[in-house]
């Protein structure tokens, strides 16, 4: 007889797993350079924000904690420098819009739920599992997660802010397993990243879930994961997890 996992706890990741932001970063932004007497496209903002984002993030890795900055000030300088980016060279008119931003994207209204997911965190917490948050987000995730309505359901939330830690650093899935008082083999994580969620976790001892959504998924990616740890929607998480714990199919 196969033996059976009896999973205890689940940590999942936030932006794109379990919430996305209503509209694209380029439209956000350029709604508020409107509203701050700038017009500037959404589309060049867009990019100019993955461009501004990417080098943030190489030259100050973790919202630069270990540079001495703030994920505040971290956030503001990508702002400023993707309107720079987009054509918009006075950093006095864009410092009032980097304000807004930075307060905005903390707000529900900024954020949606994305299908499926209250309901499976509801059904995760009926099977007797703990839940906890382990994501390269910032402070502001607690406030974000409770005007949502989805703090509740976990038991605690671990940012790369707070620990010092981002994915795929082994220590903050450590971190998790320590605060729950759980063996790895005992814990299963849910993300969206291969390298971040799926990698990340299965290096600890963790089982993992891979949630892809309903586009293409990169073939290297595909060729590296089992057919039952990829979650095309939230809703095929609890079949995932009968399957991994050796129940029966629920009718």
């Amino acid at each position: 007889m196969a033996h059976r996992v009896q999973l205890r706890l689940l940590t999942w990741d936030v932006k794109d797993t379990l919430l996305r932001l209503r509209h694209p970063v380029g439209e956000e932004y350029a709604s508020k350079a409107r509203a701050h007497g700038l017009k500037v496209e959404a589309l060049a903002l867009g990019q100019a924000f993955g461009q501004a984002y990417r080098a943030q993030s190489h030259s100050f890795p973790n919202y630069g904690l270990s540079h001495g900055l703030t994920s505040r000030q971290w956030w503001l300088d990508v702002v400023l420098q993707t309107f720079h980016l987009a054509g918009i060279q006075d950093a006095q008119a864009v410092a009032p819009i980097a304000d807004q931003l930075y307060k905005d994207f903390s707000s529900p209204c900024t954020w949606q739920v994305l299908e499926g997911a209250e309901a499976t965190l509801s059904g995760c917490r009926e099977r007797g599992l703990r839940l906890a948050v382990v994501s390269n987000f910032d402070r502001r995730l607690e406030d974000t997660l409770a005007g949502l309505g989805l703090r509740e359901y976990f038991d605690f939330v671990l940012t790369s802010e707070a620990t010092g830690w981002p994915k795929p650093d082994p220590r903050i899935f450590h971190e998790a397993l320590r605060l729950a008082h759980v063996e790895p083999a005992l814990a299963a994580h849910v993300g969206d990243s291969y390298h971040c969620d799926y990698k990340g976790a299965r290096a600890v001892g963790m089982h993992s879930f891979l949630v892809v959504g309903p586009g293409p998924l990169d073939p290297a990616v595909m060729d590296c994961v089992p057919q039952e740890h990829i979650l095309p929607s939230l809703s095929h998480l609890l079949p995932a997890l009968d399957h991994l714990e050796g129940l029966p199919p629920q009718l």
